[in-house]
C-alpha cells in the first residue's frame, strides 16, 4: 500500500514490468501481482458480505426469536462487530506463526481457519433447536472469521505499491480494493436469487445456508491462486528486496504507534461509509420502509457495480492530484453527503435508491485511496507489520459498529444519526490528513 507521501520508497527502482527482465529484481511484473491481490480480496470479501446480509434477513429470526425485529437485528449486527475486534489479534497471532513456520503455512492456516468458520455456520442449528449455545457458536465462528481475516495479509497490496512505477502508484493502490464491491455483487447475488426463488419459511430453513457454502469453495480456489505466487522464488525475492517480514509489534508499538493511529484515521470517513451503504440500507429500509428485500439488494448490486469504476477512477484521480488531496476532496464529498442523507431515506423508494446509489459511487471513488494511507511513512522492517495493523484498527474504528450503532440511533432519534455518523469521519479523516502533513513538514 501507498502512502500519502512516499519518503521511504524514494530511490526504489520499480519491478520490472514483464517476465523475463533482466534487472536484478525478479521478474515479477505488477499485474500478476495484481491478479492475486484481487482474487484474495475478493474471496474474503465475499466470506464477510455473507455474514453480513445474512446479519439482516436470517440471524434475527433464526438466532434471536426472542426479540422483536429491530432488537433481534441489533444483536445480529453485534456478533457482526466481533470480527472486526478480533481481527488485530489475528493480525498478531498469523505474524508469529509466520515467523516460525513460513508464508505458506501463516496463509493456508489463515483461509483454512475462515473457510471453516464461514461455513460451519451453515451447519448450526438455529435458536429454536439449541437455545443460547446457538448464539454463543455463531459469534465463537464470527470471532474465527475475523481471527483468519487477520491472519490472511499477505503483504501482496504493500508489494504491489512498492513495485508499482512512481508516476502509478495511485492506480496500483486502487488494485486491491477492487475485491470489496466484487465479493459485494457475488454475495448479494446469490441471497437475491435464493429469497427470490424460495418461499420465505424454505429460505429460512435451509435456503440461507448456501451462500455460506459457496464460501468454502471461493476460499480453496484463492487459497491456490494466492499460494502460487506467495510460494514462488521470484516473490520470495522481492519479498527481500522490500523487506516485507514480520515485525516485533511490541517495538512496533514503542517506536510507531503515531503512524497506526494517524494510518487508520487518515481513511476513516471511507470506512465509516463502508457499512452504512452496503449492511445498514437493507436493515433500515427492510424494517422501516416496507420495501421488498430482492429490491433493495438489486439495486445494491447495481451501486456495487458503479462501485467498480470508482475504484479505477480514485488511481487516476490520485495519480493526477495526489493521494492526499483525493482523500481530503472524498472526505469533504462525504460530508455533503451525510448532510442530504436523512432526506435521502425519508424520501420514498426513489430517495432511498438514490442514497445507495450516491453512497455506493462515493465509496468507490473514497475506498479506492483508503487502504495503508500512511504505510509507507513505516521504516522498511515495520512496514509489513505496520500496514496490516493500519487497516485492522480502520476496520475497527471505522466499520465495525457502524450498522449496530446506526441503526440502534435511527430508530430511536431519527436519521440525523446517519449524518452525525457520517461526519465524525470525515472530522477525523481531515485531522488525520492535517496531522500527518504537518509532521512531514516538521520532519
Amino acid at each position: 500500500m501507498t502512502a500519502l507521501s512516499h519518503p521511504s520508497t524514494a530511490g526504489i527502482p520499480p519491478a520490472p514490468r514483464r517476465r523475463g527482465a533482466q534487472t536484478g529484481h525478479s521478474a515479477i511484473a505488477p499485474s500478476e501481482i495484481a491478479v492475486g491481490v484481487i482474487i484474495g480480496r475478493a474471496s474474503e470479501y465475499f466470506d464477510f458480505f455473507v455474514f453480513g446480509i445474512a446479519s439482516v434477513l436470517v440471524f434475527p429470526a433464526v438466532f434471536f426469536p426472542m426479540q422483536a425485529p429491530l432488537a433481534g437485528a441489533l444483536w445480529a449486527f453485534a456478533v457482526f462487530a466481533l470480527a472486526f475486534i478480533a481481527r488485530p489479534v489475528g493480525t498478531v497471532a498469523f505474524m508469529a506463526i509466520q515467523r516460525r513456520f513460513g508464508r505458506g503455512a501463516k496463509l493456508s492456516g489463515a483461509l483454512f481457519l475462515l473457510g471453516v468458520s464461514t461455513a460451519g455456520m451453515a451447519f448450526l442449528p438455529g435458536y429454536a433447536s439449541l437455545g443460547p449455545a446457538a448464539i454463543v457458536l455463531l459469534a465463537l465462528l464470527r470471532i474465527g472469521q475475523g481471527l483468519a481475516l487477520g491472519g490472511s495479509w499477505d503483504g501482496l497490496p504493500s508489494l504491489l505499491a512498492l513495485n508499482a512505477p512512481a508516476h502509478r502508484r495511485g492506480w496500483y493502490a486502487m488494485v486491491p480494493q477492487l475485491g470489496a464491491p466484487v465479493g459485494f455483487i457475488v454475495a448479494s447475488g446469490l441471497f437475491l436469487y435464493l429469497h427470490a426463488s424460495l418461499s420465505q419459511a424454505d429460505f429460512l430453513a435451509w435456503g440461507w445456508r448456501y451462500p455460506f457454502y459457496v464460501a468454502f469453495a471461493i476460499n480453496v480456489v484463492a487459497l491456490f491462486a494466492r499460494l502460487r505466487l506467495v510460494l514462488t522464488a521470484g516473490y520470495q525475492r522481492l519479498i527481500e528486496e522490500r523487506h516485507l517480514v514480520p515485525a516485533p509489534v511490541a517495538e512496533l508499538v514503542r517506536a510507531r504507534a503515531g503512524n497506526l493511529l494517524i494510518g487508520a484515521f487518515a481513511a476513516l470517513a471511507s470506512y465509516a461509509l463502508f457499512h452504512l451503504v452496503t449492511v445498514f440500507p437493507l436493515s433500515w429500509i427492510s424494517l422501516h420502509a416496507g420495501q421488498p428485500v430482492t429490491e433493495v439488494l438489486a439495486v445494491q448490486i447495481a451501486g456495487a457495480a458503479i462501485a467498480i469504476p470508482c475504484i479505477v477512477a480514485s488511481g487516476l484521480l490520485a495519480d493526477r492530484i495526489g493521494r492526499r488531496s483525493t482523500l481530503g476532496l472524498l472526505a469533504g464529498l462525504i460530508g455533503v453527503f451525510a448532510l442530504f442523507a436523512p432526506t435521502l431515506l425519508q424520501g420514498g423508494r426513489w430517495g432511498q435508491d438514490a442514497f445507495i446509489l450516491v453512497g455506493f459511487a462515493l465509496l468507490g471513488l473514497s475506498y479506492g485511496q483508503a487502504a495503508g494511507a500512511v504505510s509507507a511513512n513505516f521504516e522498511a522492517r515495520f512496514r509489513y507489520t505496520g500496514a496490516a495493523l493500519t487497516s485492522d484498527l480502520a476496520w475497527l474504528l471505522g466499520a465495525a459498529f457502524a450498522p449496530l450503532v446506526v441503526l440502534g440511533l435511527s430508530s430511536w432519534l431519527g436519521l440525523a444519526a446517519v449524518s452525525g455518523y457520517l461526519l465524525s469521519g470525515v472530522a477525523c479523516t481531515l485531522a488525520a490528513l492535517h496531522i500527518n502533513r504537518t509532521r512531514e513538514l516538521r520532519g
